[in-house]
């Protein structure tokens, strides 16, 4: 069972950047993996943790709300967060 998280130097630094309830649902899913482990983690609707595609293969996804994603891959038995990215939401009327 997968259940401990490690982050990289980018995500400390990016973490003290976030918004406040980013970061508290962040901690949230990391409480979650810690206490259940990362396989009953990901059955959680609410975190929609994906696999991604093209260059980022071999990551995941977790959405921490509609603009906020985190980023992670398993290395060694243990969760790696490798950064998080702010997503720009595209109006429909844009386009």
């Amino acid at each position: 069972m997968i259940n401990t998280v490690e982050f990289t130097d980018q995500v400390e630094k990016q973490l003290k950047k976030l918004p406040k309830h980013i970061v508290i649902n962040f901690q949230n899913w990391v409480e979650d993996v810690e206490e259940r482990g990362l396989f009953e983690t990901r059955k959680t609707p609410s975190y929609h943790d994906e696999p991604l595609k093209g260059k980022l293969k071999g990551l995941r996804s977790i959405r921490l709300s509609k603009a906020y994603r985190a980023y992670y891959k398993i290395v060694h038995g243990s969760v790696q967060f490798v950064q998080f990215i702010q997503v720009e939401r595209i109006d429909k009327h844009e386009y």
